[in-house]
């Protein structure tokens, strides 16, 4: 499954144990990350930022950055959301051709879908897993 992780999931997998920790240990290998160069830029600031983090000395992040593909998402032509980074989380999931953000960003569980993505809690993502084997 093509998957854009929203920042906010990825920073709760590397500085605390639970959900995020696993979806990003024991289900990232098995699926397609999509990354942009703006999220993975947001992602690297948060965590300096918010947790003294350095990118570097994060195993489980330089294994996401190196699991992921890359692609270069175009602005939206019309604004979607009240945060402009939203924004650029629904961008990076239609230049990947994602078939789910996953996200606990409320903003955008309010959606519930964009373009044909669907937008999923990480547990809603462990559920849909579970029922797809």
């Amino acid at each position: 499954m093509r998957l854009v992780f929203d920042t906010n999931v990825i920073v709760a997998g590397l500085v605390s144990e639970g959900l995020c920790h696993e979806l990003l240990e024991t289900r990232l290998p098995d699926h397609a990350a999509i990354l942009s160069r703006t999220l993975w830029d947001e992602l690297v600031e948060k965590l300096r930022d918010k947790f003294g983090l350095a990118a570097d000395e994060l195993p489980l992040l330089d294994l996401y950055r190196r699991h992921a593909t890359f692609v270069e998402p175009q602005p939206l032509k019309k604004p979607t959301g009240r945060d402009p980074d939203d924004d650029w989380v629904l961008a990076t999931a239609i230049a990947g051709e994602a078939e789910a953000i996953v996200t606990g960003d409320g903003d955008l569980l309010a959606l519930g879908a964009f373009q044909g993505i669907a937008i999923l809690s990480p547990r809603q993502l462990i559920e849909r897993l579970a029922r797809s084997r």
